[in-house]
């Protein structure tokens, strides 16, 4: 019988028996190899929330039974997916994203985490050679980082925890404590912040430290307040320095691109240039490169047998590596 993880109460993580609906003609059913930990999110829900709550939305499966009409992923193919943390996955197949041949599991599944900044990529005005600075250098920041800098950006993480700091600068990046707000160099002349801390002091920085409509893009979720500041510090700087403060809201480009077709109109259409899935993609193209992206000394396999125990390992600290991959 099939497994997920659900949290069924506050700090109670439980294994729940599931079934498929029957296989669609153009689905994808298979053992699930590895599901990726969310941090953050799952912290967060996995303390407070309205239960049950399924948690995940990053797993590898292999391709195991297909639909009748299948026809662009093979039997045995590892493919990435938007799936939960559950001992078997089933999808349509638009929804997947076959693996590069000779990727681990484990690496690939690492590419949904990317999808959560790809899209500030695909929407920036920001361009290469431009300086970009990412707060916060946990798991989405460290890889927002290094697609930036990937993407031909003069980057700069900035995160207070020094273990965060030292595992960015032994990957190849350029961290730093605070913002350098002081920094000839840095002061107006960045053109984008990539926010992924969610911590409001950090927000108030990068509206201090953009040039004229730069832009500060919200990724990291504000799930709580951290201080006492004020509204009025931030409007003042949007408003004098001329700030684009936005959403880092990653589903603001459509799951797939869809071109016009005269004969399909009523289907929808979007000719979307970047989508969703094309991020995907791309982050494992980049995954594929060797060592570009280091992980291997970040990345903490796990068993999935004891929910309970993991959890209550990641939201005590115990979990010290940022990327926590569930190997079913």
């Amino acid at each position: 019988m099939n497994k997920e993880i659900v949290f069924n109460a506050p700090n109670t993580a439980e294994l729940w028996e599931f079934e498929f609906p029957p296989l669609g003609e153009t689905e994808i059913r298979g053992r699930t190899v590895c599901s990726l930990i969310s941090p953050g999110t799952e912290t967060a829900w996995f303390t407070q929330g309205e239960y049950p709550l399924k948690p995940g939305y990053a797993a590898v499966f292999e391709a195991q039974e297909l639909g009748s009409k299948v026809s662009s992923i093979k039997p045995g193919q590892l493919v990435l997916c938007m799936g939960g943390h559950r001992s078997a996955q089933q999808f349509d197949e638009k929804y997947v994203v076959p693996l590069p041949e000779g990727m681990s599991a484990s690496t690939g599944v690492i590419a949904r985490l990317m999808g959560v900044s790809m899209t500030t990529l695909m929407t920036t005005k920001a361009r290469p050679g431009d300086k970009v600075i990412v707060s916060g250098a946990g798991p989405v920041g460290y890889l927002a980082a290094h697609q930036c800098q990937l993407a031909g950006y003069d980057v700069a993480v900035i995160d207070p925890n020094p273990q965060r700091r030292e595992e960015a600068i032994k990957s190849g990046l350029n961290a730093l404590p605070s913002f350098p707000l002081e920094d000839p160099d840095y002061a107006k002349h960045v053109a984008l912040v990539i926010d992924c801390s969610g911590h409001e002091a950090a927000i108030l920085d990068a509206c201090r430290i953009v040039r004229k409509n730069g832009e500060v893009v919200l990724v990291g979720v504000p799930w709580k307040a951290n201080t006492d500041m004020l509204a009025h510090a931030i409007l003042n700087e949007v408003f004098f320095n001329y700030v684009n403060l936005r959403s880092g809201w990653e589903w603001e480009v459509p799951l797939l691109s869809r071109d016009f077709v005269w004969e399909e109109l009523y289907e929808g259409y979007n000719n979307a240039p970047y989508s969703t899935f094309d991020g995907f993609k791309r982050a494992l193209k980049w995954l594929s490169l060797d060592g570009v992206i280091p992980l291997n000394d970040l990345t903490q396999d796990l068993k999935m047998d004891d929910p309970q125990a993991i959890y209550s390992d990641l939201v005590s600290g115990k979990l010290t590596k940022p990327f926590n991959v569930l190997n079913w």
